[in-house]
Formats: structure tokens, C-alpha cells, sequence
């Protein structure tokens, strides 16, 4: 991922001096593993601790190897000496790969669900904030119905915190390590060591495994994290059309010196909710990427390889910096309830049509009588551009099952809410 979006904790996670760091790790751990078993002589595993580790180096001797796990064996060897001759027993350079990747993505995540949890904290606030706040609900880009402006929060945080429990959960299955030798057979040391090794670096290892683990689990990871952003992203969507000059109703934070654009002066333009939706376009994309790599050849080819070193590293990356954004734009968020109030108004009260609908059938009328009827009077409403409540009033139709007092109570806006709070009921939110 490039820099601009990239946050330091997260980065930090895939440089090459924390991967080589993790690769070390590995080797020792290996040792220790195996002075337990009295394979090779104790102290081994403590040479490691002295191995002093230059990026530059390593990819200095892979220009000639031109092969990265070689080269940074390479590199160690000459620094461990005589304890070289224990380096790398039995394995393969997947068992290092893998293991740190899934090392990598434990951590990675715990970075993610740290943040997204940040984010759930500031919709909840919202979710109550705006629980009476009125505003259009719009299907099909059109005014439906009154709505709580509270309950679009409400929405979102059931979808986040949801997929974050799905995020919790994946790590049992996706942070599988797998040090079981060139194809998997444990052929020179007994599995008690991948056991050994995982435990110890806090991950699951593969029950089974050929030279790599499964690259279903990195396709299922990367699902879950495109989940995520298309969810910040659906509403990061929904604020950008709130902001619509037309619309106004909510807009994202626009800070003391920003500039919205380079020719016209008065603009402030949704840039960071359009980012959003880019980089979810980016996080779905990645998703096919890992598909395709399920394919490989027999017990591995590396086909796979060159694709991960992009798509996982740059998915955790865009995942973890839309949240902290996402996070930003619905702390700052800069609502508008008297332009959401003015909406409602917008159609001269055509809205309160199924309202309009029901208490005809109330008093009688089969559906369809009274949709035709409810019909008729709201598109002479569009087409004169009336008022509804004085058109439903002066109706003959209306007039035969409706008395004026039971017209006019149909437009109150707050009887929309009279169930809200039951939903909220149905979080364990305080």
C-alpha cells in the first residue's frame, strides 16, 4: 500500500525488518524444539539471540540467489558460525512464510479490531443522539416514508458489529501456521514441534498442510475485511448524498484551511466518504485475487506468492486506515436536522400516503379502493403542486370515511417513531 494510505502501527507489521525479524524467531523457536528433543546440543537457540538483521543485506544476496529464503539464510548463517550447521533443519521455506503470515495477520487484526471497535463506539453515540431526530427515509433514491435519523446509525453498527465478531472468529480458522517440512509429511522431526512453534507465537497451526496451508483461508480472510469496507463504504455512499448540495442534510467534516478545490472556491466536497468507496472497490477486488490463488499445482507452486505479497498486506492496510477515517467523518459528522425537517415538507406531504391508506381500510375499504382513491389525490398533489392534507380534506372519497379531525391527525410526523425505542430495545446498548 502506498504511504498516503498506509497508518505506522499497521505498516509497520509488514516491513521487511519486522517479517525478517519474525523469520529469526521461527529458526530459534525451531532449535528450542528440537534441544527438548535432544536432537541437537542445548544453547543452539540461544546463538539466534546475537543474529543482527540488515534488510539490505538480504536483498543484496537475493539479487544473486534470487530467492528471498535462501538469501536470508544466507545472511544469518555467517553470524550464527558454528551453529549454523543446526539452521533450517527439516524445513521447507513456506514453514517460515506461512507461519510468519499467519503470525502477521494475528496481529494485523488485532490492530483492526481495535479500531473498529473505536468506530462502534462513535455510531453508537450517534445511534442515540439522533434517535428523535426526524428525517426521509428514500428507497429507490425517492421520499418513502418518515424515518429516525438515529436508526441509519443503529443500521450500521449492527452490520459492523456483527462483522467484527466474524473477524474475531476467523483467526481460529485463517492464522494457521503449518513447520511441517517440504511437503508436509513431518519427515525429520515429529509434528509436537509445529505445535511447539505456533503455541509459542500465538497462532493455530494446520492440521494438515502440503508445502503451504490451504489458500482458502486467505480468500475467507480477505472476504471478511472486504465485508468491512463495503459496509463503511455503503455508508460513506449515504453521506455523500446527504451532502449533495440539493440535500443537505449531513455533510462530512470540511476543517479551518482545507480547500475544496483547486477552480472553485466554494466547494466542499465529500473527499474522504468518495475515498472510502474507493478503497472498498480496492478490498473487493483483492478477494478475487485470493480466489484465484486456491488453484495451485498439486502440493504447491508459487503462483500464489507474488499476489499475496500485494493483496494481504495492502487489505489490513486499507481496511484499518478506512476505519480510522470512517472514524473521523462520523465524529465530525456535521448534521442538519431543520434542512431534514424542510425535506420532509419537500412533496407537500404525499409521505403520509400509506398512513392515509391504512385508516381508509380501517374504516372498511379493501385495499385497492382505498389505494385508488389515496392514489388519484396524491398525483393531483404533484401535479398542482398542492398540499395533500387540503386535497385529502377537500376529497368527496375521503370525506365519505374520514372526518376532518381524523385527516389531520394522520399528519403527525412523531407517530413514525412510536416503535423506535422497541428496536433499539433489541441491542444491548447503554
Amino acid at each position: 500500500m502506498i504511504k498516503r494510505y498506509t497508518p505506522p502501527e499497521i505498516g509497520k507489521i509488514w516491513n521487511d525488518d519486522e517479517k525478517f525479524r519474525r523469520f529469526l524467531k521461527i529458526e530459534a523457536l525451531l532449535c528450542e524444539a528440537l534441544e527438548k528433543e535432544k536432537r541437537i546440543p542445548k544453547g543452539v537457540s540461544k546463538a539466534f539471540d546475537k543474529v543482527k538483521i540488515s534488510p539490505q543485506k538480504i536483498r543484496k544476496i537475493e539479487e544473486k540467489t534470487h530467492h528471498d529464503i535462501i538469501a536470508f539464510l544466507k545472511h544469518i548463517s555467517g553470524q550464527l558460525k558454528g551453529k549454523a550447521q543446526y539452521l533450517h533443519i527439516g524445513l521447507t521455506s513456506s514453514d517460515l512464510l506461512d507461519t510468519t503470515l499467519a503470525w502477521q495477520i494475528k496481529d494485523a487484526t488485532k490492530i483492526i479490531l481495535r479500531d473498529l471497535d473505536l468506530v462502534l463506539k462513535e455510531v453508537k453515540k450517534k445511534a442515540f443522539k439522533y434517535k428523535d431526530t426526524l428525517c426521509m427515509a428514500r428507497t429507490h433514491g425517492v421520499h418513502a416514508e418518515i424515518y429516525s435519523f438515529g436508526l441509519k446509525f443503529l443500521y450500521l453498527y449492527n452490520d459492523l458489529n456483527q462483522e467484527r465478531r466474524i473477524l474475531a472468529e476467523s483467526l481460529n480458522y485463517v492464522a494457521c501456521g503449518k513447520v511441517s517440512g517440504a511437503v508436509g509429511t513431518f519427515v525429520y522431526f515429529q509434528p509436537k514441534v509445529e505445535d511447539y512453534i505456533c503455541k509459542k507465537i500465538g497462532i493455530n497451526r494446520a492440521n494438515i498442510s502440503t508445502q503451504i496451508v490451504s489458500r482458502e483461508r486467505i480468500a475467507y480472510y480477505l472476504f471478511v475485511l472486504s465485508l468491512i469496507g463495503s459496509t463503511i463504504e455503503r455508508f460513506a455512499t449515504e453521506i455523500r448524498h446527504l451532502h449533495r448540495s440539493e440535500v443537505d442534510e449531513a455533510k462530512e467534516p470540511f476543517y479551518k484551511g482545507q480547500k475544496g478545490s483547486s477552480a472553485m472556491p466554494h466547494k466542499q466536497n465529500p473527499i474522504i466518504c468518495e475515498r472510502l468507496c474507493g478503497l472498498a472497490r480496492l478490498l473487493r477486488a483483492n478477494v478475487t485475487a485470493a480466489s484465484e490463488n486456491i488453484n495451485l499445482w498439486h502440493e504447491r507452486d508459487i503462483s500464489h506468492s507474488s499476489v499475496e505479497r500485494v493483496i494481504i498486506p495492502d487489505s489490513t492496510i486499507a481496511v484499518d486506515y478506512s476505519l480510522q477515517k470512517f472514524r473521523e467523518v462520523i465524529k465530525n459528522l456535521n448534521v442538519k436536522p431543520k434542512n431534514m425537517l424542510k425535506n420532509i415538507e419537500l412533496n407537500r406531504g404525499i409521505v403520509y400516503s400509506q398512513k392515509m391508506l391504512i385508516n381508509l381500510m380501517d374504516k372498511g375499504l379493501s385495499r385497492m379502493q382505498a389505494y385508488d382513491i389515496v392514489q388519484k389525490v396524491a398525483l393531483e398533489v404533484i401535479n398542482k403542486s398542492s398540499s395533500f392534507r387540503d386535497e385529502a380534506i377537500a376529497s368527496r372519497e375521503i370525506g365519505k370515511f374520514l372526518k376532518k379531525a381524523e385527516v389531520e391527525a394522520i399528519f403527525n410526523p412523531y407517530s413514525y417513531l412510536v416503535n423506535v425505542d422497541k428496536i433499539y430495545k433489541r441491542f444491548s446498548l447503554k
